[in-house]
C-alpha cells in the first residue's frame, strides 16, 4: 500500500502529537500532506516543545484528557469531515513515575481513553480507524500459571504476539491494558472501529532522557559515569521512525476489533544495550570510556520489574508487510545525534542530576 498517498488531505486527530512518538507521527503525517488536528495538554506558556515547526502545517487544540469538557471542544472540528483517523498517543507513560503518581497515571490513561471513546461516540463522528497505543509492559513476567498458554521461539525464549496472556506489573501497565479493553469495549457496543497497538520499547531522538536510552546516553555527555539500575532485564528496542510507521500501517490496514504488536523482533539486555550507545557514541567521538555504575535506588519497587520483552510481529508483517528497517547501532547513531545537538531540550529534565 502507498501510505503517503493513503494520508494526503485525510483527516486526522493525534493526541499526545507534541510528546515522543506523536511528534515524529505528526511530523511525517504533515509530509504525507494529511489535515492534522493535534490534542496537546494546555499550559500557561502554550509552548509546543517538539512540534513548534509544524505550527503552521496543523490545527492546535489545546486541552486536557481529563477534561471531557475539553476533550468534546477539540473534536467538535472534525464533525464536519468524514473517514477520519484518531491516533491516540497522549499518556502518562513512565513506569517509575506510575509509582510516584498512581492516580494521575489512571486518571490520565483509562480516564482519557474513556473520554475519547465516549466523545467519538456523542457527537457521531464519522471515523475510519482509533488507534490506542497500548505498551509491551503489559504482557509483564510469565505467571508460572499460564507458561502453557504463551509461545516460544527455538531458544526457549517467551515470544510475545496478540495470542499472548498479559500480566501486567504496574500501574502504568494496568492503566494501558485498561484503555486496550476500553477501545475494545466502544467497538462491540457503538461499532467505533478501534485497532489496539502495542509497541515495543520504542527510543529515539526526542525522547524523554528519563527512560533508560536517554539516561544512558544524557549522563555519557556531560560526565565519566553512567549510574543505571537493573541491567539484567531484556528489551526488545524498535527504533521510533519504525514505530510511527507501524501505526500508519494498523491505522490504514488494521481490522477493527483486533490487536497489533510490533518491535524490533529480538531483545538485549539492559547492560549489551548500555555497552552498545556507549561504544557507538565513543566510535563517534562524543565520549570516552564512561563508568557503568548500577544503584539500587534506582531499581523499580519490589518485583515489579518485567524480566524479558521479545516481540513475534508476523500478524502485522503478513497483513501489511510492516517490518523494522533500522538496525540498532544506525537507531543508536541517530539518538545520540539528537541529544548532543539539543543539550537546551533536555538539559533541565534528566534525573541524575
Amino acid at each position: 500500500m502507498d501510505i503517503e498517498s493513503q494520508f494526503a488531505e485525510r483527516p486526522v486527530f493525534v493526541t499526545g502529537a507534541d510528546g515522543f512518538v506523536g511528534s515524529h507521527l505528526t511530523e511525517q503525517l504533515v509530509k504525507y500532506g494529511a489535515n492534522v488536528h493535534v490534542f496537546v495538554r494546555a499550559t500557561s506558556s502554550g509552548e509546543l516543545r517538539n512540534i513548534r515547526h509544524l505550527r503552521d502545517d496543523i490545527t492546535v487544540h489545546r486541552g486536557d484528557l481529563r477534561d471531557k469538557h475539553s476533550v468534546k471542544r477539540a473534536m467538535e472540528s472534525l464533525e464536519e469531515y468524514s473517514d477520519i483517523i484518531v491516533f491516540h498517543l497522549a499518556a502518562q507513560a513512565h513506569v517509575g513515575d506510575s509509582w510516584e503518581r498512581p492516580y494521575e497515571t489512571i486518571d490520565t490513561n483509562v480516564t482519557g481513553t474513556l473520554n475519547l471513546l465516549q466523545t467519538v461516540v456523542d457527537l457521531d463522528l464519522d471515523l475510519s480507524k482509533f488507534d490506542t497505543a497500548g505498551t509491551s509492559e503489559e504482557y509483564g513476567n510469565v505467571d508460572i500459571q499460564m507458561e502453557d498458554k504463551h509461545e516460544y521461539d527455538e531458544d526457549g525464549r517467551v515470544l510475545l504476539s496478540e495470542r499472548s496472556p498479559v500480566n501486567p506489573t504496574s500501574v502504568y501497565a494496568t492503566s494501558k491494558l485498561a484503555a486496550d479493553f476500553l477501545t475494545m469495549n466502544y467497538y462491540d457496543a457503538y461499532d467505533v472501529p478501534g485497532v489496539t497497538t502495542r509497541m515495543f520499547n520504542n527510543y529515539g531522538p526526542r525522547q524523554n532522557p528519563r527512560y533508560i536510552t536517554g539516561t544512558i546516553i544524557t549522563q555519557a555527555l556531560e560526565r565519566d559515569i553512567v549510574e543505571l539500575g537493573n541491567l539484567t532485564p531484556k528489551r526488545d528496542m524498535c527504533f521510533v521512525s519504525d514505530g510511527v510507521r507501524g501505526h500508519m500501517h494498523v491505522a490504514l490496514e488494521g481490522n477493527p476489533g483486533e490487536e497489533y504488536v510490533y518491535g524490533y523482533g529480538e531483545n538485549i539486555s539492559m547492560r549489551e544495550w548500555t555497552n552498545l550507545l556507549l561504544e557507538v557514541g565513543s566510535e563517534e567521538g562524543y565520549w570516552e570510556n564512561p563508568e557503568i555504575v548500577q544503584r539500587e535506588d534506582r531499581y523499580r519497587p519490589g518485583d515489579s520489574d518485567v524480566e524479558e520483552l521479545l516481540v513475534g510481529y508476523e500478524k502485522l508483517n503478513d497483513e501489511t508487510g510492516w517490518e523494522p528497517e533500522i538496525s540498532w547501532r544506525e537507531g543508536a547513531k541517530q539518538t545520540i545525534e539528537w541529544y548532543a545537538a539539543n543539550k537546551e531540550n533536555w538539559y533541565g529534565r534528566v534525573d541524575w542530576r
